[in-house]
C-alpha cells in the first residue's frame, strides 16, 4: 500500500510539474507578446463613438460641451504631471506617463461651452435653466453611455474626467492588455 501511495505521489508531482512548466512557458510567451504591443495614438474607437454621443445628447438638452482632452501622449502626460511640481501652475494630475487612462485612449475631459464660445469649468452652472447643474447632467449622460466619472471618485474628485476601463486596470494596460483582449 505504501508503494502505491509513493507511486501515486510521484505520478501526481510529475503531472503537476509538467502542467506548471507548460503553463509557465505559455504565460511567459504570452506576456512577452503583450509587452511588445505599441501604445495607441488616439482614442479607442468605442470611446470616440461614445464621446460623440455625449456631445450630441448634451446638446439635445441645451448644454454645449467641449472635449478639452482625449488621448494624451506620454510626453503630454509628463508635462501635465510637472505642473505644480517642476513647472509653475497648480497640480492638475497625480498620474505620470503610463499611469492615466488618457495614455491608452480610454479617457476624455470636458468643459462647458458658453454662447460666446468661451469655456468654463463651473460645476454649479445651469444655463439650460432646468434647476439642475449642467455639469452633473453631462456626467449622468456620460455614465449612461458607459463612462466612469471622475466626480464619483472617493479621494481625488476629477469632475471633467470620463473614462472607459473595459475592466482593465492601469497595470493591465502597462502590461500590454488592450480592450479588444477583453471584448467577446
Amino acid at each position: 500500500m505504501k508503494n502505491i501511495r509513493t507511486a501515486f505521489s510521484v505520478f501526481f508531482l510529475l503531472i503537476l510539474g509538467g502542467f506548471l512548466f507548460v503553463w509557465v512557458g505559455n504565460e511567459v510567451t504570452f506576456r512577452e507578446e503583450l509587452l511588445t504591443r505599441s501604445l495607441p495614438s488616439g482614442l479607442y474607437s468605442i470611446v470616440e463613438e461614445k464621446q460623440d454621443l455625449l456631445i450630441d445628447q448634451a446638446s439635445e438638452i441645451g448644454i454645449e460641451i467641449l472635449i478639452t482632452d482625449g488621448y494624451r501622449s506620454p510626453e503630454e502626460q509628463d508635462s501635465l504631471h510637472g505642473q505644480g511640481r517642476t513647472m509653475s501652475g497648480s497640480i492638475v494630475t497625480y498620474a505620470e506617463a503610463g499611469e492615466s487612462y488618457h495614455n491608452y485612449g480610454l479617457a476624455i475631459d470636458f468643459a462647458l461651452r458658453l454662447d460666446d464660445d468661451s469655456v468654463v469649468w463651473d460645476i454649479e452652472r445651469d444655463d439650460n435653466g432646468n434647476g439642475e447643474s449642467d455639469w452633473f447632467e453631462v456626467a449622468m449622460i456620460g455614465k449612461n453611455l458607459g463612462f466612469d466619472w471622475g466626480g464619483d471618485w472617493q479621494r481625488f474628485k476629477d469632475y471633467p474626467h470620463l473614462e472607459m476601463t473595459f475592466g482593465l486596470s492601469i497595470r493591465d494596460l502597462q502590461r500590454g492588455w488592450r480592450p479588444e483582449d477583453k471584448i467577446d
